[in-house]
C-alpha cells in the first residue's frame, strides 16, 4: 500500500481554497498512491474557530454537507482514498474530527478524544471530544487514527501492532524541530505504534509542514519544512501484519 503524506498550504476559514489543494494533491498522485493524508482540521484550517458557537457553527461541516460530498466525489474522480482532519458539526455539537473516504463513501470518522484542540477555558458545552477509538481496515491493513495531542495525553489508548496515522497541526519553527522536537515526536509516537505516519500542514500560524514516517522511535523519511510536497511511503503488509 502506498500512502501520500501531504504538506500543502491551507488557509483558515477558506474551505474552497483548501478543497482545491486537496484536489491538486489527488491530481498529482493519481495512479501513484492508494491513500493521501492531510493534517488536523485541514479542510477549514486549524485556526478557523473563534470560540463563539454562533459563529463557529457556520464554519463547521456535517457528514452530510456539501464540502464532504465534494470530497467523496474527488475520491471517485481520481481513484485515490483520502484522510483529512476537519471541524465537524453534529446537530449542535462541534468536534475536531478526521474522516476516511474511499471510492465516494465514508469508511471511517474519528473524533479527537483529547481537549487540546480547543480553548477549553473559553468554550461551552457545544465543543466536545469523542469517546471512541477503533481501528479500521484499508487494503488489508489495519489502521488506527490519532489527532495531534491524543498521543501526548493518552498514548496508551492508541497502542497498536498495526499502522497509526497521526494528523497534526504543530507550529514549531524549523530550528525547534531540528534541535529537539522531531526526536521527541518520534519517541512519543513509538509509545503507541512501531509504524507511525505524521502529517503536518503549512499555514500562516505559521505551521511549517514537514510530514514524517516514524518507525521504531526513529525517522525513516520526512519532508523539508516550508516546502509544499507529498511524501510517498510504501507500507508493506508483511511489516504491519
Amino acid at each position: 500500500m502506498k500512502v501520500g503524506l501531504v504538506s500543502f498550504r491551507c488557509k483558515n476559514k477558506d474551505i474552497p481554497y483548501n478543497l482545491s489543494q486537496i484536489e491538486r494533491a489527488m491530481r498529482q498522485v493519481q495512479g501513484k498512491v492508494d491513500l493521501i493524508c492531510f493534517g488536523e482540521a485541514y479542510l477549514q484550517g486549524f485556526d478557523c474557530l473563534c470560540w463563539d458557537y454562533k459563529t463557529d457553527k457556520d464554519i463547521a461541516v456535517a457528514l452530510s454537507s456539501e464540502p464532504i460530498r465534494q470530497l467523496c466525489l474527488l475520491t471517485k474522480k481520481y481513484g485515490v482514498a483520502l484522510i483529512t482532519g476537519y471541524i465537524e458539526k453534529d446537530q449542535d455539537s462541534l468536534y475536531s474530527s478526521c474522516i476516511v473516504i474511499e471510492d465516494g463513501r465514508i469508511l471511517h470518522n474519528y473524533r479527537r478524544v483529547s481537549k487540546g484542540w480547543k480553548k477549553y477555558w473559553l468554550t461551552d458545552e457545544h465543543y466536545k471530544e469523542g469517546d471512541s477509538i477503533r481501528e479500521f481496515e484499508f487494503h488489508g491493513i489495519k489502521i488506527n487514527l490519532a489527532l495531534c495531542g491524543d498521543l501526548w495525553d493518552f498514548p496508551e489508548k492508541f497502542k497498536t501492532d498495526h499502522l497509526l496515522i497521526w494528523p497534526v497541526c504543530v507550529d514549531f519553527s524549523p530550528e525547534e524541530w531540528e534541535q529537539d522536537e522531531l526526536d521527541e515526536y518520534a519517541r512519543q509516537a513509538a509509545l503507541a505504534a512501531n509504524h507511525v505516519l505524521m502529517i503536518n500542514p503549512i499555514d500562516d500560524s505559521p505551521t511549517h509542514g514537514g510530514s514524517v514516517y516514524f518507525c521504531g522511535g526513529g525517522v525513516v523519511k520526512r519532508l523539508a519544512y516550508d516546502k509544499e510536497d507529498i511524501l510517498i511511503v510504501n507500507i508493506d503488509e508483511k511489516i504491519i501484519d
